[in-house]
């Protein structure tokens, strides 16, 4: 087989570069390890930045997202028994986020692809990246008993934290970056009606907790909880009851609760390699970098790479200039910082950590009473909540 370019991992961000070069007629491949239905069963984020959106409206695939997705103009964080609103409409200079399920974005993608007759190869085995630093780098796959072969320009290696791509880069090239947060999020999903039309950020003795939404019936929840939990701990009533412990009465009066349609828990990191590029070989999104989920930073920050790969492949084929492919690494890691750095600060911010001191609870209460005080520090978390620019 041939290609122009190769993109191992048929996540969103996979995706999303497969369809936008399509639609420039630029020739793609999609190897993706698991099965369909699979990747469609991943529970994940649901916060759009407004780039994000119009990325996805670039791709013709936002039809659905403008129809059913929900535009929310600022979010809630309680504290201190006190419910403080960040505009993020007012401080972000008019923008704003929209909350739509990462599974149903996945879908439209994964249509769009059907549509074009786009080539997305799944249950594809032991995918390896070769000569990379060549002028001609290939990638195999296993189907069965058979090893197939594509030739191709580029490999885009979007293949999450676990994925082949980055661990293809030489040891003494690649330099890592990890901070792992001694906590995990615990998360339910209930056909119920959200507690609040806005997200709820929680700061609070007992752990952090958000109140977040996938629809009108759709409800998604989060508490904080120990690394050593592990999901057989908690029982659906027993999460319902902390989740109340941890909101403000006025909410936790008003939740509705009701049988969990998925849970799991997610430990919280976060991740850098650089750099991004080795060769022909381009890393995005998970395969590069993660990030806590308390700024909503993970899939936009994968956007964001997808946004930048795009623009220069296309004038690469199209206008013969490497320019943005050969900054593609510097440019993208810029931008991966400055959303590492947010989240950092949000999960630092709101969340009780184990080993704090008494000095560490009173510069967090002093983040917050600073935070609500200040119309630029409010304006300076809506910049990076609703997305800086590509």
């Amino acid at each position: 087989m041939k290609t122009q370019v190769c993109i191992i991992g048929g996540g969103p961000s996979g995706l999303m570069l497969s369809q936008l070069l399509h639609l420039k007629g630029i020739d793609t491949i999609v190897l993706e390890r698991q099965s369909r239905e699979y990747v469609l069963g991943r529970i994940r984020a649901g916060v759009l930045e407004h780039g994000f959106a119009a990325l996805m409206r670039e791709a013709q695939c936002g039809e659905r997202m403008d129809k059913e997705g929900e535009i929310h103009d600022g979010f809630i964080i309680a504290h201190d028994g006190k419910m403080d609103r960040v505009d993020l409409h007012k401080y972000s200079g008019g923008s704003s986020v929209v909350v739509y399920g990462q599974t149903e974005l996945t879908r439209d993608l994964y249509e769009a692809r059907d549509r074009m007759k786009g080539i997305v190869i799944h249950n594809a085995e032991d995918v390896q990246p070769h000569d990379l630093k060549s002028a001609n780098p290939y990638v195999t796959y296993r189907s069965g008993d058979e090893v197939v072969r594509i030739d191709c320009d580029f490999v885009i290696g979007a293949d999450g934290f676990h994925g082949v791509s980055r661990k293809s880069i030489p040891r003494d090239v690649l330099k890592e970056y990890e901070k792992v947060y001694p906590f995990g999020w615990l998360g339910v999903l209930s056909r119920t009606k959200p507690v609040s039309p806005e997200l709820i950020y929680a700061k609070h003795e007992r752990g952090f907790a958000l109140c977040s939404l996938r629809s009108q019936v759709l409800s998604r929840y989060y508490i904080q909880v120990p690394l050593t939990d592990t999901v057989e701990d908690w029982s659906d009533d027993a999460f319902w009851a902390e989740l109340k412990r941890r909101l403000p009465a006025e909410v936790a009066e008003r939740l509705i609760t009701g049988p969990s349609i998925e849970k799991s828990i997610a430990p919280l990191r976060s991740f850098v390699a650089e750099p991004m590029r080795y060769g022909n070989l381009f890393l995005a999104g998970d395969a590069a970098h993660i990030v806590p989920p308390t700024g909503a930073r993970g899939l936009n920050s994968a956007a964001s790479d997808i946004y930048y790969l795009y623009h220069a492949m296309v004038a690469h084929y199209n206008d013969g200039d490497s320019t943005g492919l050969d900054k593609y690494s510097e440019k993208a890691l810029a931008r991966v910082w400055k959303a590492q750095r947010f989240s950092w600060w949000m999960t630092t911010m709101l969340h009780t950590f184990p080993d704090s001191i008494a000095y560490d609870q009173k510069l967090q209460d002093t983040d917050l009473a600073y935070l609500f005080s200040s119309e630029k520090a409010q304006g300076s978390l809506a910049e990076n909540y609703v997305g800086l620019p590509f």
